[in-house]
Parts: C-alpha cells; sequence; structure tokens
C-alpha cells in the first residue's frame, strides 16, 4: 500500500509556527514514528507552499498511490483549483486539518477541497494524519465517486 501525504504552505514551519495551534514538533519528527507504526505501508512526503506543486503532486501520484492524505493549509479555504485536481484522479483523497478549523476564525470554516475528497479528518493536531491513514485501511482503498 502506497500512500502520499501533501502538505501545504507554512506546514514546513511545524513546531515553530503557533506551536499552541499547530504543537510543537516538526512534520519530520511526527513522520518518522507515522512510518515506524506503519512499517508495512509505503509513505511518502511532500510539502509545498506553491499551489501548482501541489497540484502537480496530486496529477503525479493520484493514478498510482493508494492514498492521499491532503492538507492543503490556506489553500483549504481558496483553491478551487486544487479541488479540480482532486476530484480529477483515481487515489482517494483525504483532506487533513491539523487545528479544528470549524472552532477557529471564520474564514478558516469554509473548505472548497472538502467536497472532491472522500472524508475530512480535522483537529486531533498531528494525529489527524495517523487517523488519515486507519481511513485509507478501513476503505480498503475503494475508489469514490465524485
Amino acid at each position: 500500500m502506497k500512500i502520499q501525504i501533501i502538505n501545504g504552505p507554512n506546514l514546513n514551519l511545524l513546531g515553530i509556527r503557533e506551536p499552541e495551534i499547530y504543537g510543537f514538533s516538526s512534520f519530520e519528527e511526527y513522520l518518522k514514528e507515522l512510518r515506524d507504526r506503519y512499517k508495512e505501508f509505503a509513505i511518502t512526503y511532500y510539502q509545498s507552499n506553491i499551489e501548482g506543486e501541489i497540484i502537480n503532486k496530486i496529477h503525479e501520484t493520484g493514478f498510482s498511490f493508494d492514498g492521499i492524505l491532503l492538507n492543503a493549509g490556506a489553500y483549504t479555504h481558496t483553491s478551487i483549483a486544487i479541488h479540480d485536481a482532486v476530484k480529477s484522479v483515481k487515489t482517494p483523497v483525504i483532506e487533513i486539518h491539523i487545528s479544528h478549523i470549524q472552532a477557529r476564525e471564520e474564514f478558516r470554516r469554509q473548505s472548497l477541497i472538502a467536497a472532491a475528497c472522500v472524508g475530512v479528518i480535522s483537529g486531533f493536531g498531528l494525529d489527524s494524519y495517523r487517523l488519515g491513514v486507519e481511513a485509507l485501511i478501513g476503505r480498503k482503498i475503494s475508489v469514490p465517486t465524485h
């Protein structure tokens, strides 16, 4: 089973940026734990602050991977292009958020990407990614209908 994690803008600053919201660990630290827990899966990681690069990675992995965990960061609330990219691929995509976006500022409460995804996991800190892996395993990686 191959799982692609895609993180968007500013998530390269986890552990530094607003630790009261996003925690004190870097994503690389957490990723090591996640890979250790799921040794039988190939979990690859990509992060970009650039919308087009995120779209390119969705296109690149969206036909050959078994699942994508996508934390589009602020693009969640602004990117119709990422929504369209998710709808264009066959691989199931789960939208991931570290913070509970529904409990935050009004502008963070709307996701333009969620409707294109098979599900959304929000508010469990970095553990949202583990829950995403578990959701992919539980789905038995069936292809979504958009």
